[in-house]
């Protein structure tokens, strides 16, 4: 009794220290900021730190830990269940003082039935084929959660750039329109000097002053803008929408032509892409499922030993039940009426359904890689000409505000020269995102 006991502790021990391993390696991934952590009241942050502190902070993504974490412990409980199953009892029975009758040699003789305690120690342990490839099916569960989360990062990752990039961007026009505002506003107030002077017509001034409301629309949109961008910045990190937000990169920085061409000359290498990884796990899984279906036909091996130690308080009783006992049983499945063969049909055709997806999405994606560079490559340009066509527009309208001035120029040039103002900065803005877009995407891509 006591060798059995040991030997059932060993096994214990050991399964014990793989469920520790299990929840040291589940709780190092999932290990997050806390929540409860309180926000400060003004957050300074460059690009690199906004991604992080949305990674600590986002719920979906802990909520993808959590699912790591559950994988582990799916895990954990199928090698448990391969694993000795130990259960402990005790009873007592009291007969009332009931005596049982029995013949004997043509006699009749009286039994007393005393009252028995008995403790009870049952292990039992089942093996089959199933199970061991039960456990490698949880191995790449683990491993497509892994990725999932990996995945949502990256997109977390690229949805802080462009909300950030999109911040500093309006936060630039804004202050351009700022400055020209400025300078419209002097040439108004002189204008209506000379008007009151009679050096001028008051249909200039009020030209002037159309060219001055149109301006503070402008900036009022930015600046709704700004509010908007800013508001789903700090959805994303996670903060109380009081807490000031002070982002410390510029613009200049973060839309760099190195950053461009460093992507565009990275090698596209199909392994790193986490959809691809993602489907060759599924594949990996459909294998494993055709072989947990396969062994449907295999036989299952169980190892039990029972111990048993009865106290009968009182005179009497027979003890007829053995202290110890072990069970040894092999169980072969004969018939099932197609059910088990229709199994492994279903789970080869999963397969092949795995396999075809896998290989049109590795043709795909090096289609998609090239389309991603050409996306990236046209929306640079373009960034370069709406960023030349905003500082044109800028020197244009600063001459024909010099030249209004000095009354060298019309009211009409000063008109166009704000129009054009106007019109060329929503163009530069789009072509900002465009371009954060298209290297978010890439990035994505290529897995950097």
């Amino acid at each position: 009794m006591r060798k059995a006991i040991l030997f059932f502790a060993a096994m214990l021990a050991m399964s014990t220290a793989v469920m520790a391993e299990d929840h040291v390696m589940a709780a190092t991934h999932g290990s997050k900021k806390s929540a409860d952590e309180a926000a400060p009241k003004v957050l300074s942050l460059s690009l690199k730190e906004a991604q992080d502190y949305a990674i600590q902070q986002n719920r979906s993504l802990k909520n993808a830990s959590l699912a790591v974490q559950e994988a582990y412990a799916a895990r954990w409980q199928t090698i448990a269940s391969l694993l000795p199953q130990v259960d402990g009892s005790y009873s007592y029975s009291n007969y009332l003082g009931y005596s049982a009758t029995l013949s004997m040699m043509g006699k009749d003789v009286n039994i007393n039935m005393p009252n028995v305690g008995a403790l009870g120690v049952t292990a039992s342990m089942g093996l089959n084929g199933q199970g061991i490839v039960g456990v490698l099916l949880n191995n790449i569960a683990i491993d497509m959660k892994k990725l999932s989360l990996e995945k949502s990062e990256s997109e977390l990752r690229g949805n802080v750039m462009g909300s950030y990039v999109s911040v500093l961007a309006l936060q630039s026009i804004t202050n351009l329109l700022d400055s020209s505002l400025a300078n419209i506003q002097g040439l108004e107030q002189m204008t209506q000097y000379a008007v009151e002077a009679g050096a001028a017509e008051q249909t200039a001034a009020d030209q002037i002053r159309v060219r001055v409301n149109a301006l503070k629309t402008s900036i009022n949109n930015q600046k709704f803008s700004i509010e908007l961008a800013t508001n789903s910045l700090k959805v994303l990190l996670d903060v109380p929408v009081e807490t000031e937000l002070v982002l410390t990169e510029s613009l200049e920085t973060l839309l760099s032509p190195e950053r461009v061409i460093s992507l565009l000359g990275e090698n596209f290498a199909i392994e790193n892409n986490l959809n691809y990884q993602l489907l060759q796990k599924q594949v990996d899984l459909a294998k494993k499922n055709v072989h947990m279906a396969g062994w449907a036909y295999g036989p299952t091996l169980s190892v039990g030993y029972n111990y048993i130690n009865q106290h009968y308080y009182g005179e009497g009783g027979m003890r007829m039940t053995p202290p110890n006992t072990v069970q040894l049983s092999v169980r072969m499945p004969l018939w099932s009426s197609g059910k088990r063969a229709a199994g492994v049909v279903e789970k080869k055709i999963a397969l092949e359904e795995a396999k075809n997806t896998l290989s049109e999405t590795t043709d795909n994606l090096a289609i998609q890689y090239r389309q991603l560079c050409f996306n990236l490559t046209n929306a640079y340009e373009t960034y370069l000409n709406e960023k030349d066509n905003m500082e044109v527009a800028k020197r244009v309208f600063a001459s024909a505000t010099n030249k209004y001035k000095y009354g060298a120029s019309s009211n009409m040039e000063l008109t166009n020269a704000s129009n054009d103002l106007i019109n060329v900065q929503s163009s530069y803005i789009q072509s900002i995102l465009s371009l954060v877009n298209a290297q978010v995407e890439l990035e994505e891509f290529l897995n950097n």
